[in-house]
């Protein structure tokens, strides 16, 4: 199956272990694997910055989360566990200014894994200059730590060393989280992440590399997303942000790209695609083997959770049988779990995983960063 720039994915070679190791220098797999572990130390760094404290003062009127990339999905990620139990707002700005609404009476949460995010250092540099509350999440001994430092609020430290693959959200999340719940916010129980740590250690085990296709559930998805134009819906806010990290993850290791959307929102304004020229299938084409006619097809990924409202449910059926009747095919992944924060550990970790499996499917370095380098070259010129 050929995708772009001629590579082509071979299914085989998700179960050779030599190539596995030597298609990912960075240790991109190793890195996922790795999950469970950053959520108890991005855990310890939030509660050892102090970061509970800043509950004393009361709650803020909003909180703003400022961040580009996988640090703006810690926002969305905040967004959703807050959007139906919550009394304040949540808001994510992916860019260079702060909303004109945005004042003393208000929290910037300022997300930036390097630290030194040219569109987060001046949200926040704005944010001190309007009296807002700021509290950082990034690299120590950066612009960013510097700034937070000179506004008196709690910086949590992440690993942002140059040259290293990019680590999971786990780190970036955790630390917002943990401060809006100092302020009553979020119900986060005492031992919810290391019952999110638990279930990333289980997916873990059943993606490892040394797992087989038929049982590896990373590696089933790689194969599924293999030679599509992949329709990403989340039938949940929390499920919704799964998806986004799918598309988004998507493009980072593989070059990939995706639709994304939240039900039922998304059924309204892409159904369409379901009657498009991406639509239908060749029912004798091997899908891992044979190139489809006319190049990639539309494959529908709904991402459940079992919390759905249910017209959510009947939107999500009706699409189901929809896409069906048009020939274009469905995978359908429901969020095992009790609380959110678990059932969104279970599908952003499957998504992490079948990302870089695609990735190595394709013959692709999943670590690979040369068009986000040559972007900001450009941008700096």
């Amino acid at each position: 199956m050929t995708g772009a720039g001629g590579a082509r994915f071979e299914p085989d070679r998700l179960d050779d272990q030599a190539y596995l190791v030597e298609g990912d220098p960075s240790g991109m797999l190793r890195t996922v694997a790795s999950s469970a572990a950053e959520v108890r130390t991005a855990y310890r760094a939030a509660v050892e910055s102090g970061l509970a404290r800043i509950g004393r003062d009361g709650r803020p009127r909003a909180i703003v989360v400022a961040g580009m990339g996988a640090s703006g999905l810690a926002g969305e990620v905040l967004e959703a566990l807050c959007r139906y139990g919550s009394p304040v707002p949540v808001v994510t700005v992916r860019g260079y200014r702060l909303p004109g609404w945005v004042g003393a009476a208000d929290l910037v949460v300022a997300v930036s894994r390097s630290g030194t995010t040219e569109e987060t250092v001046a949200v926040t540099a704005e944010a001190l200059r309007r009296g807002c509350g700021v509290v950082g999440v990034g690299a120590p001994d950066t612009p960013l730590a510097a700034l937070v430092a000179r506004g008196g609020g709690p910086y949590v430290p992440v690993g942002g060393e140059a040259g290293q693959p990019e680590a999971t959200l786990w780190s970036l999340m955790v630390p917002p989280i943990l401060a809006a719940a100092a302020f009553g916010l979020v119900p986060v129980e005492e031992d919810e992440f290391e019952v999110v740590a638990g279930r990333l250690e289980d997916l873990a085990h059943r993606c490892r590399p040394s797992s087989e296709s038929f049982i590896n559930p990373g590696k089933t998805l790689a194969m599924e997303l293999a030679g599509t134009v992949p329709v990403v819906w989340g039938t949940s806010p929390v499920a919704a942000v799964a998806a986004h990290l799918l598309a988004t993850r998507l493009g980072a290791h593989a070059g990939y790209p995706a639709i994304w959307g939240e039900l039922p929102e998304a059924a309204h304004n892409q159904i369409g695609t379901f009657d498009g020229p991406l639509a239908g299938r060749d029912i004798f084409a091997d899908p891992h083997l044979d190139e489809p006619v006319g190049g990639p097809r539309l494959r529908l990924f709904l991402l459940r959770d079992v919390e759905e409202h249910p017209q959510v449910t009947r939107s999500r059926t009706a699409a189901v049988r929809m896409a069906e009747d048009r020939g274009v095919p469905v995978s359908e992944i429901t969020a095992d779990g009790v609380r959110p924060l678990e059932r969104l550990a279970a599908l952003a970790g499957l998504c992490d995983y079948a990302t870089v499996y695609l990735a190595l499917g394709y013959g692709i370095d999943p670590a690979s960063v040369a068009v986000s380098t040559e972007l900001r070259a450009r941008i700096s010129q």
